[in-house]
């Protein structure tokens, strides 16, 4: 598949935090592969959201729901027999770059199956698991590698945030809804970023917003530092477990607002407990396609029941990842429509 044909199917809005998003994920692979992915462009790169590496199998571009993978003679392909396969060497290469040649250092990470990037970009990891009393201890025999690319969509919440505060220039308890690549991080970033600068034409000043980031997703911290915009009244505890992370920063740090990804389990569900009962707004996330499907997880099942959430949006790639299927009430459950 030529350079054109992908490039005309891409979304017309993009990115904007960085020149190339890309380019800590070029640092990260290996030279036979990176001079292939100089090959495509910005055009083409533009619209990657995943770069699979498995040994001895070919190389994978994902965009927009599509898999592509990298010709031998240049270019992309859908016909795998065409396909470069990833190497031992290729392999054990990207290793060394992603883990700066200490895995040592990486331990913790490893035992979550991936490692982030500095802009917030995530390499899940597949090999050898090392096992005790249950427990991941880490991963050896490195076998496989998922780039996923992050990027900042400024305005990504602009429809949205006007049914996120109340007339009362209340910001909303919400709870975005989305299957994997709905686009529900970048959503959340979004809402954080424009809460905490302010929303002039909604006549909403500025709050204190603190994001519980475990994966480092949200605001892509480097060594504590947000690399993405979060906004000027926002704080970031990096790497922190979610529930934990909640409680410290609602202790500590006086915030209007706690934001946190992918709740799911009791202490997640306690600590927001905890959160409500303060006073403070919650902006949370949650893998799913429904609220029906939810509600069929024990946890979430409880938090569902205190009632307590105002607003529920829910996401799917119908329209591309991000697209905002529907925007419930939470009290009542009824559609406020979509955007």
């Amino acid at each position: 598949m030529n350079a054109v044909n992908l490039a005309s199917k891409k979304k017309k809005a993009e990115p904007a935090n960085t020149k190339n998003p890309t380019a800590a994920i070029f640092n990260m692979v290996p030279s036979s592969i990176r001079q292939y992915l100089r090959q495509l462009g910005p055009e083409i790169l533009g619209g990657l959201e995943e770069l699979r590496l498995r040994q001895d199998r070919p190389v994978i571009l994902s965009f927009n729901n599509r898999d592509f993978f990298i010709n031998k003679n240049g270019g992309l392909t859908e016909n795998p027999e065409q396909a470069y396969c990833a190497g031992e060497e290729d392999i054990q290469r990207t290793v060394q770059l992603v883990s700066g040649s200490s895995l040592y250092a990486l331990e913790e990470e490893l035992r979550n199956g991936y490692i982030t990037l500095p802009g917030g970009h995530r390499v899940g990891i597949t090999g050898k698991v090392l096992a005790e009393q249950g427990q991941v201890r880490s991963i050896k025999y490195i076998s496989g590698f998922n780039f996923r690319v992050c990027r900042q969509v400024l305005g990504a919440a602009d429809k949205l945030i006007k049914h996120l505060i109340s007339f009362q220039r209340e910001v909303h308890h919400t709870m975005i809804i989305s299957p994997p690549r709905c686009g529900k991080t970048t959503l959340l970033r979004d809402i954080v970023r424009q809460l905490s600068n302010g929303i002039p034409h909604l006549n909403f000043p500025g709050v204190t917003v603190a994001v519980v980031d475990e994966r480092s997703e949200i605001a892509g911290c480097y060594r504590g530092v947000p690399q993405q915009d979060v906004g000027v009244r926002t704080d970031v505890l990096d790497s922190c477990p979610k529930a934990a992370g909640m409680i410290m920063l609602l202790r500590s740090m006086s915030p209007q607002v706690i934001a946190t990804d992918e709740i799911g389990r009791l202490e997640d569900v306690n600590a927001l407990e905890e959160v409500f009962n303060a006073g403070v707004k919650v902006l949370t996330t949650v893998h799913g396609a429904s609220l029906e499907e939810i509600s069929r997880r024990p946890a979430l099942r409880e938090l569902l029941q205190l009632k307590v959430i105002e607003r529920f949006v829910i996401l799917d790639r119908s329209k591309g990842p991000g697209t905002i299927k529907h925007i419930l009430d939470g009290k009542t459950c009824r559609s406020l429509g979509v955007v």
